[in-house]
């Protein structure tokens, strides 16, 4: 699993390696660098993934938006995009209160989400939906296992 890096404020009882917290300075910094296998601004925070190095014989997963996950199509044509959904909008309103997002930026999401769904199935090739996280999870696990080793990295 990669870790992103991110511009936007930490949440009230946000796991430490739940992103790498940087400026946007810094964030630039390492675009101009090309240390990004892709990134994004949303909501007015920019959002970018490292390009990873991983062992030999090893998955990457990367858990972007469909910004991102169009960057990495132009990059790695054989990668594999599985759009996650939340049940409903309203479970989504719901889970993203329960994070403690202020009411503005749930508002926000939601209406993002509407456009991010349409352009998600146009690029996944598979959905899982999150209405259960452990059926999610192993939905998510047999897409993995049954697509390793038929995709190409593009590189």
């Amino acid at each position: 699993m990669s870790r992103s890096w991110t511009t936007r404020p930490r949440r009230a009882g946000e796991a430490d390696d739940a992103y790498v917290w940087v400026s946007a300075d810094e964030f630039h910094r390492r675009l101009a660098d090309g240390g990004f296998l892709e990134w994004a601004e949303i909501l007015g925070n920019l959002y970018g993934t490292p390009v990873p190095d991983p062992p030999p014989g090893n998955d990457v997963l990367l858990e972007i938006d469909f910004q991102g996950a169009g960057q990495v199509l132009e990059k790695c044509p054989g990668a594999v995009v599985v759009l996650l959904l939340p049940p409903s909008a309203e479970v989504q309103r719901e889970r993203l209160v329960a994070r403690g997002d202020p009411e503005d930026h749930v508002s926000a999401r939601i209406e993002l989400g509407r456009t991010e769904v349409a352009r998600g199935r146009e690029m996944a090739k598979y959905v899982v939906v999150n209405g259960d996280l452990d059926q999610a999870v192993a939905d998510l696990a047999g897409i993995v296992a049954g697509t390793r080793g038929k995709e190409v990295d593009g590189s």
